[in-house]
This record gives structure tokens, sequence and C-alpha cells, in this order.
């Protein structure tokens, strides 16, 4: 049975039993605590923890989820991968323990040929806590299954919570027996080989105060309502029903092994470090495709990190399969073919897909290029000093900085002879894994700091929101809070937060900041800050008191800001107007990857993997600006997100929305739609201007365009052609003919630098004759310690190569010369064959002499160089020269 069908099957058995169908959230839903989603419950999570209210008693998803903390264990076993699928049902104060047992149990021992899974009875086993009597007579008595199937495991294995104050509460686990070749008899107590679980039932019924680990909480009470949460795991219910040992065999995955066998020369199977490699390519391929589709790029950090390391490692892994070509275009697209029946996304959106991924690839092999680069120059160190090991140090910069695989590195050390300090480089692995925890549990506090707002609107109920409709309400403070605590009073001067009934303040959202303004009362006013959402439906105003004191209850007359929204308006239309150009000029697969509006500038990211010509940035301007001439009409209306989809409006990467009804705006009808909440003007002649200031790079993949509206627009052109009129009088020219004549003057201005680096070079080398004749004698050695003030790196490599050359022929020669310029000391030193068969080498002197000056360096026997900052001791480093020339050649 293919992984698609089982997916199938498990929708179907839900929705049949009443349950609503929710599709999987994107891997980037907005979670303060997470970088992907990681289980299943995660889009529930705001339902469990009383944030929000469900929309429906029952549902069933089957989410896409991502893994991280442990990426280089990926392949190592067979039971983990970074990207998994979890099939789950839900349940919200409807059915309990009985229900979720029955549901599940009639699944998975139903017969194929009725859409059920086919699993032999006799085969399955289930795990309870000891306490829950309840759950084992259920499931003794609901699926008859025999006690002796029926284990007690503590609360680490059957006890759920999130590791935060909140719902918690007795899980039940269903294992599958493999069979004897697997391990022993006795169930899940005896084997988790053998016996492997697949599916978790949760019973939430517990509200818990506090949680200091999985098995160590403090139970506050009952949970008002009890809920249901279940996940079964796709990959491994396929490789059971497909007869596959794990879930890198099934049928969403091994095809990419098979392909990278073929591509390597390699079969999976034959040696366990291979092995290990395939898997890892199946697994990032597979993973990296679903981040990409989901809207990730890669990058340096969060996300885009994560999915960098996925990219790399994989191409990582077929170069050391024997691969050297550009391994993603061959692999992806077996991926693609693998996943699209689940995800048809993969297939819309392949161009962008492969755009990225392989474009990262390209990056990846210029910085294996500069890598080897920079690992041959350690080794060269390493081998110089007498050493054999590499430092942990140098491993851990090559990885972290220059993105170098730690395997890599190894593989060449020990083609260079060397070994690597791998525990010095796993204990600074282990170091900045303990920071990134750090932060993780740093951040698990969060989801407590919206209890006090949702305090509020369980009291009050959601705000009248009415930022579409006007800009002034006569509104009651309904709750006033500072310092994170409720207060009774703001007084004069004092920064705090605002609740009331109505406003017309519209909360950042959507990449648009919030409106600015003032909220009045008898005997005082109050600055708005900041306005946002903390909570579903409740609206929030950061206020300054300007004067009197404001009580809870007090009556408010709230005011936004005109000019403020008027500029809001017009940047956010603007920035629709640019994105349908920018789709307009570059094609559909240049998507919005975020956006940033405030009164009169506007910044779009969009997924494009190089640099726009200037051709380009002019088209996109002109479209814009054509768009506005045009006066095409905005208009906005509500519809499902299906609804939306069908009528062709782009909804934004990573961004969450409510299944049945969204808010579409558009521009010119079909030229813009898109899933937006934001303010906007009413035809797009009211945006005033699109002038396009910039175009930037924002990381691998992604490209920024900046752009100012309305007024700010016409300033900056305002300041543009006074820049023009200024320079037109300067060089008594004509506005046509300022770039020709500011170009000859750069032209001239070069040569007359090129003619004056002439002459200054040319006398840098005349002076070379008279500083070779100075040459001292340390015993038969004829010895050059030169200062040349002025002189930059370049220059004192040149003087020093040309004094060696005016050296006597057949004699021994070593030159070091200093140069000083602009604070800095540049060092170098060359010997010629004479003297490097006496024993004197440029290297060794340099690494004597650059600490003198403050700087390090090294280098070759023949040629060497190094800095320092140190310029009052260049005297000093050059009187050691003859010392150590002594010392070399025992003199």
């Amino acid at each position: 049975m293919e992984t698609a069908e089982i997916r199938r099957r498990f929708t179907a058995h839900f929705e049949k039993n009443g349950h609503t169908v929710v599709p999987s959230a994107s891997l980037l839903l907005d979670d303060p605590n997470l970088l992907f989603v990681n289980a299943g419950m995660v889009p529930f999570k705001p339902y469990f923890l009383g944030q929000e209210t469900p929309q429906w008693n029952r549902a069933t998803s089957v989410q896409k989820c991502v893994r991280t903390l442990d990426i280089e264990e990926v392949g190592k076993t067979t039971r983990h991968g970074t990207f998994f699928q979890m099939c789950g049902n839900f349940s919200f104060g409807d059915y309990f323990k009985e229900g979720a047992i029955r549901f599940a149990w009639t699944l998975i021992t139903g017969s194929v040929e009725e859409g059920g899974l086919g699993f032999d009875p006799e085969k399955i086993w289930v795990t309870v806590l000891p306490s829950d009597t309840e759950a084992k007579e259920l499931w003794h008595e609901v699926a008859g299954m025999p006690y002796e199937r029926i284990q007690e495991r503590g609360l680490e294995d059957n006890y759920w919570n999130m590791g935060v104050p909140g719902p918690g509460g007795p899980c039940s686990e269903i294992y599958i027996d493999r069979g004897p070749e697997y391990g022993p008899d006795g169930g899940p107590n005896a084997d988790e080989d053998r016996f492997l679980e697949i599916w978790n039932l949760v019973f939430m019924q517990e509200s818990l105060s506090q949680v200091r680990s999985k098995a160590d909480f403090d139970v506050e009470g009952p949970l008002p309502a009890k809920n249901i949460d279940t996940g079964m795991g796709l990959e491994r219910v396929a490789y059971l029903l497909q007869g596959k040992q794990n879930m890198y065999e099934i049928d969403e995955v091994f095809p990419v092994i098979e392909k990278a066998a073929e591509l390597s020369g390699k079969t999976y199977g034959e040696n366990h470090v291979d092995d290990v490699r395939f898997r890892v390519v199946a697994d990032h391929v597979r993973s990296a495709l679903m981040l990409i589709s989901d809207g990730v790029t890669p990058g340096n950090e969060g996300r885009g990190y994560v999915l960098r390391r996925l990219l790399r490692r994989a191409v990582r892994s077929m170069r050391l399969l024997g691969f050297e070509g550009h391994a993603l275009a061959e692999l992806m697209p077996v991926s693609r073919d693998r996943m699209k029946a689940s995800y048809p996304e993969v297939e819309s959106g392949w161009e962008r897909i492969s755009r990225v991924a392989f474009a990262e690839e390209d990056a990846f092999r210029k910085t294996l290029a500069a890598g080897t680069q920079i690992f041959d120059n350690a080794a060269d160190q390493v081998k110089a000093g007498g050493g054999t090991t590499l430092a942990g140090a140098q491993a851990f910069a090559l990885h972290d900085t220059y993105g170098f695989p730690i395997d890599l590195t190894l593989e060449m050390a020990s083609e260079a002879g060397l070994s690597v300090d791998e525990e010095g480089f796993r204990s600074l692995m282990a170091e900045q894994r303990a920071r990134a925890k750090a932060d993780a549990k740093a951040k698990k506090g969060q989801h407590a700091d919206t209890h006090l707002y949702r305090a509020v609107l369980d009291e009050h109920g959601a705000t009248d929101w009415l930022a579409y409709s006007t800009l002034e309400t006569e509104s009651r403070a309904l709750a006033l809070l500072a310092g994170g605590e409720p207060v009774q009073v703001l007084t004069a001067g004092q920064v705090g937060e605002v609740v009331l009934d109505r406003t017309p303040f519209y909360a950042e959202s959507g990449g648009q900041v919030a409106d600015a303004g003032t909220l009045t009362f008898d005997g005082g006013s109050l600055e708005v800050l900041d306005v946002q959402r903390p909570v579903r439906g409740l609206v929030v105003h950061q206020v300054r008191v300007l004067e009197g004191e404001l009580t809870q209850d007090a009556a408010v007359h709230a005011a936004v800001d005109p000019a403020w929204r008027t500029g809001a308006r017009q940047a956010h239309s603007g920035t629709h107007v640019v994105h349908a150009a920018l789709r307009e000029v570059l094609g559909p697969t240049a998507l919005q990857a975020g956006s940033y509006n405030r009164p009169g500038y506007l910044r779009l990211d969009f997924g494009w993997t190089q640099a726009l010509t200037p051709a380009q940035v002019k088209d996109i301007e002109t479209v814009s600006n054509e768009a506005l001439r045009a006066d095409l009409p905005v208009s906005w209306q509500y519809m499902s997100l299906p609804e939306a989809k069908v009528w062709g409006a782009i909804a934004l990467f990573g961004e969450t929305y409510d299944e049945s009804q969204v808010r579409v705006v558009e521009i010119g009808g079909p030229w813009s739609r898109e899933l937006c909440g934001g303010t906007h003007v009413d035809h797009s002649s009211q945006v005033g201007t699109v002038v396009l200031t910039s175009e930037s790079s924002v990381g691998s993949g992604n490209r920024r365009v900046e752009a100012l509206t309305g007024v700010e627009g016409f300033r900056y052109l305002a300041k543009e052609r006074d820049v023009v009129a200024e320079l037109t009088g300067i060089l008594k020219t004509q506005p046509d003919d300022l770039v020709g004549r500011v170009g000859d003057l750069v032209e001239r201005l070069r040569g007359a630098e090129k003619e004056l680096e002439r002459v200054r070079v040319a006398q840098l080398l005349a002076s070379a004759g008279d500083i070779a004749r100075g040459a001292a004698k340390v015993g038969t050695v004829n010895v050059v310690a030169h200062r040349a003030d002025g002189a930059s790196g370049g220059d004192v490599r040149t003087l020093a190569t040309d004094v060696r050359n005016r050296l006597p022929q057949g004699e021994a020669g070593v030159v070091v010369v200093v140069g000083v310029a602009d604070g800095k000391v540049a060092l170098v030193a060359a010997t010629n064959d004479e003297a490097r068969s006496r024993g004197v080498k440029a290297g060794d002197l340099v690494k004597v002499l650059a600490p003198v000056l403050g700087g390090k360096g090294g280098g070759k026997p023949d040629m060497a160089q190094g800095g320092g900052t140190e310029v009052g001791k260049v005297d000093e480093a050059l009187a050691l020269v003859a010392t150590e020339v002594g010392k070399a050649v025992g003199v």
C-alpha cells in the first residue's frame, strides 16, 4: 500500500466518523518556541492551551513535520528522519478515551477492502500508565485485547505534557509485533525493535501548574473539558504495510537512494558507511524539498541555516559516495515525483524550488573550493610546526564559519597524513548546541505571557475592531496593564497598555506597522505607541500618558492620525503593486517572501537567486507607476481559502490562514490578487508614486527591493532633481550631458591615479639596487633588513623579490622588507636557493618576526609574508633578522 494511499485512508476514516479534515499547516507555523512544526498537534496547540476557541469539536489531519535537533545523527539509525508526516485525530471536549480507542482500533484492524489498514489484531500490543485503569479496561472491552498484551509503563513513556504549564494527561501507545526475527518476545517492555510503536493516543484530562521535567510536575486539577490528541507515524506504518525494513525503503524515499546508487556506482546494502550516506541523501533531499516548498530559503541563521545544512550535507554525502557532479539536479526531481501525490505544490512550485536548491549547490561547490584552500593553509601550518593533528578549533571554524562539513575535513586530513582533534571539535559543537537549547528553553515561557490577555478576552469578549470603516470611535477602557500586571490607573508619563471595547486602530500584522494616534479622555490624553493582537480577537494599545490619569472603565475618544493612515494605505497598496510588477517583469515564480511597510516606505523580499539588472529594476518601477496612472480599482472581499486559491489569490509562505474565511485584496482585478488583512487605498492612483530606491540580497535565494510612496517618493525625486541641478552648475553642462561629463572626469582621474602609481612603483624599485648593495654579511650569507615607509603589502613583496634578484649570484641571500602604511605593518621575507641550502627559510623568519610586530604570518621556504599593527617595533623586528639568520647557519 503506497504511502499516499495510507494517508488518504486515515483522513477518510475519520471524516466518515464526523471529523473535519484540516489540511496540513505550513512547516513555518508562527510559534515562538519552534523553528518548524515538529509534531502533528502543534497547529492545534492554541486550542489545547485555551488561547483560542476551536472551530470544530472533531478534527483530523496529516501534518508535515521537521525535527532538526540531531541532523548529524540522521541515517546512522533507520528509525528517525528529518522530515516526517504525522497522522492525527483530535477531540475538543467531545469524545474521550473510549472513542479514541475505538477509532484507532477499527482503522488499523479494518479490512483493506473496506478502507482499513488490515493489521492482524493478534500482532497488536498496547501500553498504558499504571494508574490509568480506565484505559486498560477500555482496550479489553472495546478492542477485545487480552490483558497480557496490555503492558504498563511509567510517566516517562506514558504521560504527555508540553513542557510548560498547561494541559497534560496519560497516553496509550500502540505497537505492532514484527516477528521473532527482530528480537525476543515479551511485548514493548522486552524489545522495541521487534515491537514497533505506530500510534500514540493522548488523553488530556489534567491541568498542570508546574512542569519540571517529563515525569516531574504538579497537577493543579482536572481540565474543564477533556481533549484527545493522537499521532500515528505515517512513515512507520508505510514500511510495515510495504514489507520494508525501515522508513528509508518506503515508496516516498527509496527511489532517491536508487538514483544516488546509479549516479555513484555503489550499491545500497553492501557497506554500512555508504549506507549511512545514502540515507542522508534521501532524507535531506526530501526534507529540503518540503522546506523550500513552504518558503524557506538557505541562509546563515534560523530556518535558512537548517535548510542550508540539509542541502550541503546531501551534496557532500554524494561527493563521499564518489559523485562529483551536480547532485541535486539529479536527485530532487525524483523526490518531487514521489511526494507530489500528497503535496501537489511541490510540482506546481517546482521552478522556484529547483532554482533555490540548485543555486545553493552551486554556492556550496564554490565554498568547497574556498574551504579546501583554507584547509590546505591550516594543514601547512600544522606540518610546518611539526604537528600531526589539526586543532578542534580550526575544524570548528571551517564548519561554522565556512560551512565546511567535519566529515570532509576528516577525509582531507587523512589524505594529508593528519588527524583531527575530533574531541575538541565535538566539545565546541556541544557548546553551540547547549547555547541553542538554552535559548529555546528561555523561550518556553512565552505561552504564559498570553494568559493575562486571555483573561481580559474571557471577561470582556473580543474587541470591536473598526479599522476598515472609521478613524475615530467613542470607546471605553476595559482593562489597563503596566509591567505585565493589571492596574487600576495609568498616570502622567507612564507607559502601559489599554484594552478598549472598540477601536479604529490597525494592529500590526501582515507587514504593516500599527497606526499612530491618540486616546483622549476627560482631563487628559495618551499617545498611542503601538497596537498588537497578543491573542486572537483582542486588540491591545501600548500608550504613553501625556497628561492626566486614566482609570479603568473611563470613556475614551480613540482617534487615528489621518496622515499616518493615508501613508500606511499608500505603502501597503504600493507593496501589492510592486509585487505584481515583479511577477510581470520576472515571471510568476518571483513570489513575495516577506514585507514591511510604514507610511511612505515599503520593503519587499522575494525568492530570486540572482541580482536584478538595472534594466529589470527600471522595468519594475515603470510597470508599477503605469499601474498607478491607470487608476486601477482596489477592492476586497471575503471567501473561503479553497475559493481564494481557485480564484488565483496569492498566499504568503509561512502564513497561517483561517480555512473558512480569508480576505482577498485585488488591484485591477486579476492583475493583483492577494490574501491580505491590511488597509488599502481605493484606487491605485492614490498611492501617488512608486520610487525604487534599492535592490539587494538578503541571503541565498532571496532578494529585497525598497521603495518610497506618496509624498516621500516625491520628496526623494525632488532631492535627486536638486542634486542634478547643483552638479550641472558646477560642471557647466546640461542635465542630458551630465552622465557623459562625469564619466569623462572619472576616466581622467583614474588615468592620473595609474600614472602616479606607476611613478611611485618605479621610484620604489629604483632603490632596489642601492638596498641590495647595502647587504650585511652574516657568515657567508648576504642579509638585507629594510624598512620601507609608505609601502603596502603588494609593494613590499615586489621590492623584496627585486632586491633578492639583485644580490650576488651564487651566494646565499636573505631579504626581509617591512613596509609601514596607514598605521599597519606588512612583512615579507625572501630567500634564494643557496640560503635555503644553508637552512635559512623565509617561513621560519616570518614566524619569529611577525609576533614582534603584533601579528602573525607564514608561507613557504622561498617566500613568506605576514602583518601586524605594532609600527613602533619595526626596528626591533629588523634587528632580529641577522640574529635569526646566524642561528640558522650556525654563526
